[in-house]
């Protein structure tokens, strides 16, 4: 049953990848991925001609294999340190940049999956009101890593207890991602956040399959550019699953104990 539920969890990105890229729902998922691209690649652009500066600056132009080599090996370290910047930072800033977008997917996801009909567009006014909720629930989100996350980090310097450190912090960011997407589709049925962890750890072998897969796909280059919007389709894929009782806030709070 437990292999069963990571498997099932598991395959709920891939459901996503579907979702976002049918009619309706693709203006959703691609216009945050567009935006945060624009910002990186400005940024870069930015990056490149700085360094380039600096480098016309401090490095002699004079002729020499010995200067030319001093160039290139600082041109080297230069884009591996914005390739691992930009790697890492990506989806945490594409998470906060796409927000507001993230709730509006989800509700159109949602009702794809509940009725089948046209999902409603999506206007600016929409996305500027969401603006504030999101931001809060993003903080909360990040509060609640950090307060986890540097005990946890503590384990790596413990000498016998830094063996499953690796282990131990890998099942943290699955389950920290499986909350961060799941917020989304139960956040527009008013649930906060103590509520969606009280809620997946009824499901958490469900919860550990998604994000374990979500954190895998992050780490690949290309398509970690769309795992943002396809957590998010597949985290409403799951909520949805679990039946229309658990949309309502009073009856799962009342069940997991959780005081509204």
């Amino acid at each position: 049953m437990l292999g069963a539920d990571l498997l099932r969890g598991a395959g709920y990105l891939a459901r996503g990848m579907k979702l976002i890229f049918r009619p309706g729902l693709r203006r959703y998922a691609m216009l945050p991925i567009l935006i945060n691209s624009v910002i990186f690649l400005g940024l870069v652009a930015t990056a490149v001609d700085l360094f380039s500066q600096l480098v016309e600056t401090w490095v002699p132009t004079a002729d020499g294999a010995w200067w030319g080599t001093v160039r290139a090996l600082l041109w080297l370290i230069f884009a591996i340190g914005v390739g691992l910047t930009t790697f890492f930072t990506f989806t945490i800033v594409a998470n906060l940049l796409g927000a507001p977008f993230n709730g509006l997917l989800a509700e159109a996801v949602e009702i794809r999956l509940r009725s089948a009909t046209a999902v409603p567009g999506m206007s600016l006014r929409q996305v500027l009101m969401e603006i504030p909720r999101t931001l809060r629930n993003e903080c909360r989100k990040i509060a609640y890593f950090l307060i986890w996350a540097l005990p946890l980090l503590v384990l790596f310097v413990i000498p016998g207890l830094n063996i499953a450190a690796p282990l131990v912090w890998a099942l943290f960011l699955a389950w920290m991602l499986a909350v961060e997407y799941l917020d989304y589709p139960m956040g527009n049925h008013r649930h906060d956040l103590r509520s969606v962890r009280a809620w997946l750890k009824t499901r958490r072998s469900l919860a550990l399959g998604f994000g374990a897969t979500v954190l895998g796909a992050t780490l690949l280059p290309g398509i970690n550019l769309i795992v943002m919007p396809a957590a998010v389709a597949g985290a409403t894929a799951l909520w949805v699953d679990a039946g229309v009782d658990a949309s309502t806030p009073a009856k799962v709070n009342s069940e997991l104990g959780v005081k509204s």
